[in-house]
């Protein structure tokens, strides 16, 4: 068994780790300043709505392969816009299913509560659950709520709606008149929220 982090503590008085603010916490301001300096980098990446939606971009690919190398080439060139509107898509889903956000919000609020930013240990009626334990319950609900509640639906079919949005766009603007940025040969989905913002380059006229 994995030896606990915290003091031992004894008594039967339910004990639970909310002694101090959650925000308060070390591993909750780091959390919170990473989150907070990936969102403006992505917002500095983000391109003009104008842009995406120039309906004199727009026309019908050809063929599948033109239709695959435009999605490709959008999602680079349009990727921060693309995740937000992926993003909007399940919020708004998940505000018309209001048992499946409660649902959500409750297991979120735990694994943050229990888990991720706790600086003391857990203690119900004199018994110390141990880090594997907590982990396993937490793990276990994760599982209930998003598998035997709507919430594992209206996620997975709000995604699926979203990439569809994203697909459709993308294989029917044409990207000829976009410049794409080198991309790194690593870069993955969520790359924008660890890459520096690149300041742009200013011409020269002599």
């Amino acid at each position: 068994m994995a030896a606990s982090k915290f003091p031992s503590t004894s008594g039967s008085t339910p004990i639970l780790p909310i002694s101090q603010p959650l925000l308060s916490s070390p591993a909750a301001r780091v959390f919170v300043s990473k989150v907070s300096e990936g969102v403006k980098n992505a917002m500095y990446r983000r391109r003009p709505w104008l842009e995406l939606v120039d309906h004199n971009a727009f026309s019908k690919p050809e063929s599948l392969v033109e239709a695959t190398s435009r999605i490709r080439r959008n999602w680079t060139y349009f990727r921060i816009n693309y995740v937000i509107m992926l993003c909007s898509v399940v919020a708004c889903s998940l505000l018309s299913h209001l048992v499946s956000l409660f649902f959500l919000l409750v297991l979120l609020g735990g694994w943050s509560f229990l888990y991720f930013f706790r600086t003391e240990p857990l203690v119900l009626y004199g018994r110390r659950f141990s880090e594997r334990e907590i982990l396993g319950i937490l793990s276990v609900l994760s599982i209930v709520i998003v598998f035997l509640t709507d919430v594992g639906s209206v996620l997975i079919s709000s995604l699926m709606f979203g990439m569809a949005i994203i697909c459709v766009h993308g294989a029917f603007r044409a990207p000829e008149d976009l410049f794409l940025e080198e991309q790194p040969a690593t870069a993955g989905f969520m790359s924008f929220t660890a890459n520096a913002p690149v300041q742009p380059a200013v011409a020269t006229y002599v």
